[in-house]
């Protein structure tokens, strides 16, 4: 049924408005990330560290009730045995694993290698007990960083260990029960490496990520603004021509002055038509406008679909025959829809008017209208040209056509099957075209029955 034009709109990836909000996509996209993957780090390098200072507690308590009931005697191997004891003491540590506290009293609570010092009032060291052999200097250290710290509990480095200790007032001064907590110390460092490691991985992988999906998510946007800016050009286009002529035609009065309106008859028709033709591209414009802003609320009601279709075939075969063309139909009696009976009826308008406008000579206008599974098909073909089939998909876009060259002779901007498409859309029907070129073209409108 014709053919209906344009150039395919291309997306320009370069400017700077896309690649902007691009951006900014990207932006929110990584922070938003960024800021779930700190949460989650941060809480579970929480529980972390709160279950290992609790096993470390409950081990500093269970270490210091038994140097306290007399039962430190001796120690146990445990998770820093071999490693990172002070002077010889990982060589005791290695001649004497299974030993425990003494056979009588069993696998001790903790796991951590202790000692105990203690102190008078005066912070002079007086007693020492533990199992390893330690330097003089490594107690008097230990025992001063201790009292330095001040608290009942503190924790500190000596000797590229790490020790927390417990401080137990007693008559004649204090208690310090030191144990060795630097394995499980060392697991939060290791999960803090791990999470810098992960975090910085995952956002180089989601930097990309990213970029793709922003990519995607402005593509409708991008697809958007290039319709409305070709469509901007397109409606300039067809507005300039008749505002041209208009222009033309009023210098021609104005040159003749003197002439009466008579004489210059033929001058003020065109300017008339020109303005008719504008009128007519606004008033299609608008009402594109209002269908897409969901702005128009027809009446729908129930009618007769068949006695509709009818009268428009009957009101268009008079042109058909005009332009000497042989008409077919076949309309199935009453079908009824529900919706607007004007829009329905300005649909088979375009379609028949389509169809007549592009029949070959001497050609054939179709027409039917018949019930299918659970839907109303209106079907209207005509023979021609045809239209290719690099056009079907973009014939329903406003102001296209595939040849340009016809569209002034024929008349017409390109909207009559927008408009048609908005219509069927809106009563939650389909409009689709095929086409065989040099053959026949078929416009279908199917309608939920």
């Amino acid at each position: 049924m014709g053919k209906r034009t344009g150039t395919a709109v291309k997306p320009d990836l370069s400017n700077p408005l896309f690649r902007k909000l691009r951006d900014r996509f990207l932006i929110v996209n990584l922070v938003t990330i960024v800021v779930i993957m700190l949460v989650a780090f941060a809480a579970i390098y929480t529980i972390t560290y709160r279950q290992v200072q609790g096993e470390i507690g409950m081990d500093l308590m269970r270490t210091t009730n038994m140097y306290r009931d007399g039962g430190g005697g001796g120690e146990p191997q445990g998770d820093n045995v071999h490693g990172n004891l002070p002077g010889g003491a990982a060589d005791d540590a290695a001649g004497d694993q299974g030993g425990g506290f003494g056979g009588e009293m069993g696998e001790p609570p903790q796991r951590s290698v202790s000692f105990m010092l203690r102190a008078d009032s005066a912070g002079t060291l007086t007693e020492t007990e533990s199992r390893f052999s330690m330097t003089d200097e490594f107690y008097a250290e230990a025992l001063r960083l201790a009292a330095a710290d001040g608290g009942d509990r503190g924790e500190f480095t000596l000797d590229d260990s790490r020790w927390t200790f417990s401080r137990v007032q007693t008559g004649s001064g204090a208690m310090y029960v030191f144990i060795d907590t630097t394995a499980r110390q060392a697991i939060l460092k290791t999960l803090i490496y791990t999470f810098t490691a992960v975090g910085l991985a995952m956002l180089v992988v989601l930097f990309f990520f990213s970029r793709f999906f922003a990519n995607r998510s402005i593509a409708p946007v991008r697809e958007a603004f290039e319709k409305q800016k070709q469509f901007i050009g397109d409606a300039s286009h067809e507005l300039k021509t008749p505002l041209a002529v208009i222009n033309t035609n009023a210098d021609v009065l104005l040159a003749n002055r003197d002439e009466s309106i008579r004489s210059q008859e033929k001058w003020l028709l065109y300017i008339k038509s020109e303005t008719e033709r504008m009128a007519k591209l606004t008033g299609d414009l608008l009402y594109l406008t209002e269908m897409d802003d969901s702005r128009m609320r027809m009446v729908h009601s129930r009618f007769d679909l068949s006695e509709a279709v009818e009268n428009v075939m009957l009101t268009m075969e008079a042109v058909i025959f005009e332009k000497d063309l042989s008409l077919d139909y076949e309309i199935e009696p009453d079908l009824h829809l529900v919706g607007s009976r004007e829009q329905i009826v300005q649909v088979t308008m375009i379609l028949l008017d389509n169809a007549i406008k592009y029949a070959n000579t001497r050609g054939s206008v179709t027409l039917s209208l018949k019930r299918g599974q659970g839907e109303i098909a209106l079907s209207v073909g005509n023979t021609g040209e045809g239209i290719p089939a690099e056009h079907l998909p973009r014939i329903f876009d406003r102001f296209y056509r595939t040849d340009q060259s016809r569209t002034r002779s024929q008349g017409g901007h390109g909207l009559g099957l927008a408009i048609a498409k908005s219509i069927v859309e809106q009563h939650k029907g389909r409009l689709s075209a095929a086409s065989v070129p040099g053959e026949i073209t078929t416009f279908t409108a199917e309608f939920p029955a």
